[in-house]
């Protein structure tokens, strides 16, 4: 029987293991590193570890410093998680020789699988169709477009899309360079790459006793550089093509027993619309999406893992699902800049109407939360910038669509730039809630106008408006003298009082007066004000009311954060006199994240064609080139290959052709 077990992860998904190991009456281990100290999960568990350092290489992939943390801790038990060390089986081998229990399939099983070129070979032994092996020197024109893969790993890490051979040897270098960052292996490989595939994945569940589950189907073909966004189950395409559940839960079952595998696994594939199918790997571990299982067959796969370390028999049969349910990753970046991670203080954090955390909603539906983070939350540079999983289950595709969209349209995130207001339009969009969802979404319906938020020109100005006037309000309770006089009163009408703010679209000067006939704001004749304090302005416009939930932070000068019906949207205040020094140079190219310098690709002097990459910067596990913005020289490089930056250094300055003549 399993004590304690050591959770040899981070973030949400170690939580989501402490709440089923509470439930079973298990004690908790929690290992950190420095950047996570105050997470919340090292303080959920009944004892943490901590691991000095930062950076993953420094503390999570450090097998033999978690095997430790076990011992010293009294554990008698690992947990993987997902990511990290979750499909080593060399970290495997070490957790059983240290007398510990490893919650997960075989080393062997691990093996099996951990290289995708070799579980391709076994697959394709087993009959389960898989996608041809491409050998990157022998490729043609007749080829493209093809997909170069980290034979370690996934997350979307070390994976490229080519279109054209002169391409090719570029984005092999930077696939290995970021495979090998990310999982220490740089091991790539080519393959066919299907423009409208659909990602559809098997949860499969084994025990020691040969028993194995095909539990359910999963799509999850909404996906940004090769990372899935959005999942759900059932998946539609399987839905429609009459037999293909029944086939892919043949090939799933097929790919665990040819493996002797126990535990939780998911083996995925590509699809085609015609319901063919293609062998792309299998995941020896819990998936990022596994709660859309959990909600349509009330299952806890956690758990199962824990019983079947334990040798547990698995029924002869799993549980019917009921049900749709559909998970949306809430991520720190901003997708309109190339899906940049962002970083900060999250300084408010709400999702409302939540039936529960990390277990199925209690009832027919409802609205499912799996978070690494709280109120006052540091979104660091070290690791995956998701923040949390919202997940929906309901009877039907559409009401589960419907429930997911309106419960991330109504959350409160402040601080950080995130993906919620994409993940509501895709949720909203047409060809989404008729089943449309093959990987070439964000492609073919835009990804910058999925970004951007519905009806943003009607929703920003009236916005800007309340946000200075609560900025008016909480300055009135400040005032030293006349506190009660009406704010900008004058015997003699003057000017109107002024503010401008910096918004999605630009800048908003705001110009208003007080009369007695209440509030005269420029470029807002039809509003009315109702009611206004720091927190809440109520305006009437048009004959239509509507309350605006206004927040601002002490860590945050400037910054001013509207909540309302109409949407989310963040202003800055625009400082009156700026200070001279903090004047950016044109053609300076800022770095948008803090990271690591790591490939400069140009020198002082060196021509340079717009778009051309000067710099490469690693942050948050993922590689990010920055371009030259235009035809020019190159005419300042202050970095160097190793050096660590913060957000807003200059990382080089471009000259047009014309500035340097």
């Amino acid at each position: 029987m399993i004590a304690c077990v050591l959770v040899a992860n981070r973030g949400e998904i170690a939580r989501r293991v402490f709440r089923t190991c509470r439930g079973l009456g298990i004690a908790t281990v929690a290992v950190y590193s420095d950047a996570d100290a105050s997470s919340p999960y090292v303080d959920e568990a009944d004892v943490a570890v901590h691991l000095p350092g930062n950076t993953p290489a420094q503390t999570y992939l450090r097998g033999e410093l978690l095997v430790e943390a076990a011992r010293s801790a009294g554990a008698d038990a690992v947990h993987p998680g997902y990511g990290f060390l979750s499909e080593s089986g060399a970290f495997a081998r070490a957790v059983l020789g240290a007398g510990l229990t490893w919650i997960g399939p075989s080393p062997d099983a691990v093996d099996a699988m951990g290289s995708k070129l070799e579980a391709k070979r076994l697959m394709a032994a087993a009959g389960v169709p898989v996608l041809d092996e491409l050998q990157p020197d022998a490729i043609t024109e007749a080829d493209l477009p093809v997909l170069i893969k980290a034979s370690a790993g996934g997350g979307g890490r070390g994976m490229r899309i080519v279109r054209s051979l002169a391409d090719l040897s570029g984005e092999a270098e930077a696939a290995r360079a970021e495979a090998a960052s990310a999982f220490g292996d740089p091991t790539v490989f080519c393959e066919p790459y299907l423009v409208t595939g659909r990602h559809i994945e098997v949860q499969v569940m084994a025990d020691p006793h040969g028993t194995v589950w095909a539990v359910d189907e999963r799509e999850c073909s909404i996906q940004r550089r090769h990372q899935k966004v959005i999942e759900e189950t059932p998946s539609p395409l399987v839905e429609r093509i009459d037999g293909m559940r029944d086939r892919l839960f043949d090939a799933a079952r097929a790919a665990a027993k040819a493996i002797g595998y126990t535990g939780a696994g998911t083996v995925e594939f590509l699809a085609d619309e015609t319901g063919r199918f293609f062998f792309l790997e299998m995941n020896t571990r819990l998936q990022v999406e596994h709660p859309v299982t959990e909600c349509t067959t009330g299952l806890d796969l956690v758990a199962l893992q824990l019983h079947i370390a334990e040798g547990d028999r698995l029924a002869a049969e799993p549980p019917m699902s009921q049900g749709h349910s559909i998970e949306a990753r809430l991520y720190a970046e901003d997708p309109a800049t190339q899906w940049q991670p962002q970083s900060g203080t999250l300084h408010r954090f709400h999702v409302p109407d939540v039936g529960a955390e990390f277990t199925v909603p209690p009832g027919p539906s409802g609205i499912r939360l799996d978070s690494g983070v709280r109120d006052a939350s540091v979104v660091g540079i070290h690791y995956d910038p998701m923040l949390a999983k919202v997940i929906s289950w309901a009877p039907t595709r559409l009401h589960a669509a419907r429930a997911l969209s309106a419960a991330l349209a109504s959350s409160t995130i402040h601080g950080v730039t995130t993906n919620r207001d994409l993940l509501v339009n895709v949720l909203r969009h047409k060809a989404f809630l008729a089943g449309e969802t093959d990987t070439a979404f964000f492609d073919r319906h835009g990804l910058i106008e999925l970004a951007t938020p519905a009806d943003l020109d009607r929703a920003e100005p009236v916005s800007a408006l309340a946000a200075a006037l609560a900025i008016d309000a909480a300055a009135r309770l400040d005032a030293p003298v006349l506190r009660g006089v009406p704010s900008g009163w004058r015997n003699v009408v003057s000017q109107p009082q002024r503010i401008d703010l910096d918004g999605p679209s630009g800048t908003h000067h705001i110009a208003y007066r007080f009369t007695r006939a209440g509030l005269v704001a420029d470029g807002h004749d039809d509003v009315e004000l109702i009611e206004s304090t720091p927190r809440r302005v109520v305006l009437d416009q048009a004959g239509v009311r509507r309350a605006f939930a206004i927040a601002r932070y002490a860590g945050a000068p400037g910054h001013v954060y509207v909540d309302s019906a109409l949407g989310a949207i963040h202003f800055v205040a625009v400082e009156r006199f700026p200070d001279p020094a903090e004047h950016v140079a044109p053609g300076s190219l800022l770095a948008p994240m803090p990271g690591s310098v790591v490939r400069v690709a140009a020198a002082v002097g060196d021509a340079v064609s717009a778009g051309q990459p000067i710099v490469w910067l690693e942050a948050m596990k993922m590689q990010h080139q920055i371009n030259a913005p235009v035809d020019g020289l190159l005419a300042e490089l202050p970095v160097r290959e190793g050096q660590q930056v913060d957000v807003g250094t200059v990382l080089a300055v471009v000259s047009t052709l014309e500035e340097s003549e």
